[in-house]
């Protein structure tokens, strides 16, 4: 792939994403089709039971296996209701005010309702983050553990999922960036982006918030002692996440439904959404720099 970008950068012509040979599901068998969207998602979360796993195995991990098995399930359901739920109420707005996915029942086949038919694409990751911290929060109530502390190691493996959603959003050829002449970009299929260079800015977000943050968290967790500073990792991830989808909108081409908002505002939904996070970021990872570190010695009791 990047040699193909590399080989099309000093080109006149542009990259056409139709010419990448791409599809959006692995196989079919009838009209069952494996997605990559859906492959995104199941490999993602496979990778953070595995991670976490291996991850509370270290000394002074708050939680055992018993809450990794329970954080495993919670987490994806939270993920998916939160996912849907928060893209539903922002970015599917309506004429009543209503948003349009909670009114819509003309969709086909045996599920109409918009709301439930989450094949046809619209999850939010504002929705999915309070989705995974109400997981978190029913999980660490229940076997009273550090619900600071679990956000932590919860919060390392959440750019992997990023990464493979932005990957499978680049593989539809979905979620476009803006117009653009950098060497490198791209027309896509879709006739709502018409026949315009636009910045791939599916693989702008891959990078950002999901390949470089997920490196550097991995290296704080394994590399140095931030694990046993509550809210260090959740904090650097929430402000790490923030500042990268803040940046990466200024790439990506506003939801059609929300484009007035966008020119309306200066800033896309995706923007306005961020600037908590960041501030929230910014605000725990300081509380966590400046308090003493827990947890360097043998196993809390709660990991026994």
């Amino acid at each position: 792939m990047l040699s193909l970008l590399a080989a099309s950068g000093g080109a006149a012509d542009p990259i056409y994403w139709s010419d990448l040979g791409l599809s959006p599901y692995l196989f079919e068998i009838g009209s069952f089709q494996l997605r990559f969207y859906s492959l995104a998602y199941l490999i993602g979360v496979m990778f953070a039971y595995w991670h976490l796993s291996k991850m509370i195995k270290t000394p002074g991990a708050p939680m055992a296996q018993r809450h990794a098995d329970d954080l495993f399930f919670y987490c994806t359901l939270g993920v998916i209701l939160g996912g849907r739920l928060g893209y539903a109420a922002f970015y599917t707005g309506g004429e009543t005010g209503i948003p349009s996915a909670f009114t819509d029942f003309s969709g086909d086949g045996f599920i109409s309702w918009k709301l439930l038919r989450l094949w046809d694409g619209g999850m939010a990751f504002h929705g999915g983050v309070m989705g995974v911290l109400a997981a978190i929060a029913w999980v660490s109530i229940r076997g009273k553990l550090s619900f600071l502390r679990v956000c932590d190691f919860i919060a390392v493996n959440v750019p992997m999922g990023m990464l493979l959603g932005r990957l499978a959003n680049f593989n539809n050829g979905e979620l476009w960036g803006r117009a653009t002449d950098v060497p490198w970009g791209m027309i896509f299929p879709d006739a709502r982006a018409g026949e315009i260079v636009r910045h791939p800015s599916q693989l702008y977000q891959a990078g950002l918030e999901g390949f470089v943050l997920l490196i550097v968290l991995l290296v704080l967790f394994w590399k140095t002692k931030a694990r046993y500073r509550p809210g260090m990792l959740v904090g650097i991830f929430t402000l790490g996440i923030g500042i990268a989808r803040f940046v990466n909108e200024f790439f990506r081409e506003p939801d059609a439904q929300l484009a007035d908002f966008a020119a309306r505002t200066g800033l896309s939904m995706g923007q306005w959404l961020t600037i908590p996070l960041i501030l929230i970021g910014l605000i725990v990872t300081i509380y966590a720099v400046t308090r003493k570190p827990v947890g360097t010695g043998a196993a809390s009791p709660a990991a026994t």
